[in-house]
């Protein structure tokens, strides 16, 4: 069973997810936070496998909550995904930055973001083109610093796992790695937990970020 927390200011908005959890066989809702501090104290009380996280919120935003969270030993494998609109950019490239496992859209249909708290629960970042591919082609052309691995942590990878990563950047699948260079799925599910490794990423999304940051994947450019 998938353990779900809900953190959105507005009661109407957290109560409806709520329920669509809870009407998922595989997943239930363990609590619900109006802010972030309630939120990162609902997270270290109830050690959920995904926290759904809005970013505008009182007292403490989604933002500083993500940062909270994955910053934590203790909240090891706790994953967010954040809920995030195209006219929040600014605040979902915060939200990356802070260790977030994927996006989302509020408009998202129900279908979607009960699968995409499947996606982030087994490990996996939710690289939806819609979203993510947009936000990191517009986070390459700002000049804020990051914490995620410089062009010199590039230094230790080798060739094919720069190969690798550049199609992680493009936002390919394991599998669609694996045909692209003509290895077979556990080979290049063994290079991207290498890439993880090498790079101290904490998962596919800052690999991405990676990617743009090391000029091995440039936008608009395949």
């Amino acid at each position: 069973m998938i353990r779900v927390l809900v953190a959105d200011d507005q009661a109407l908005v957290r109560g409806s997810f709520r329920l669509l959890v809870d009407s998922a066989p595989d997943l239930t809702a363990v609590g619900e936070a109006a802010d972030g501090a309630e939120a990162l104290e609902l997270a270290r009380a109830q050690r959920p496998d995904v926290v759904l996280m809005d970013i505008r919120m009182p007292r403490l935003d989604g933002i500083e909550a993500t940062r909270a969270i994955t910053a934590d030993p203790a909240l090891a494998g706790v994953r967010v995904l954040v809920l995030t609109t195209f006219d929040l950019d600014d605040y979902a490239f915060a939200a990356l930055r802070a260790g977030a496992a994927g996006f989302l859209l509020k408009d998202t249909r129900p279908a979607e973001l009960l699968d995409a708290v499947r996606v982030v629960a087994a490990g996996e970042a939710l690289l939806a083109p819609r979203v993510t591919r947009r936000l990191i082609e517009e986070y390459t052309r700002r000049p804020e610093p990051s914490a995620l691995p410089a062009p010199a942590a590039l230094a230790g990878a080798t060739e094919r796992e720069r190969e690798v990563l550049a199609l992680v950047g493009l936002g390919f699948s394991n599998e669609e790695i694996a045909a692209e260079l003509h290895v077979s799925l556990s080979t290049a599910k063994t290079h991207i937990g290498r890439l993880l490794q090498k790079l101290a990423a904490r998962d596919r999304a800052q690999l991405v970020i990676a990617a743009y940051e090391s000029g091995l994947v440039r936008p608009g450019v395949r």
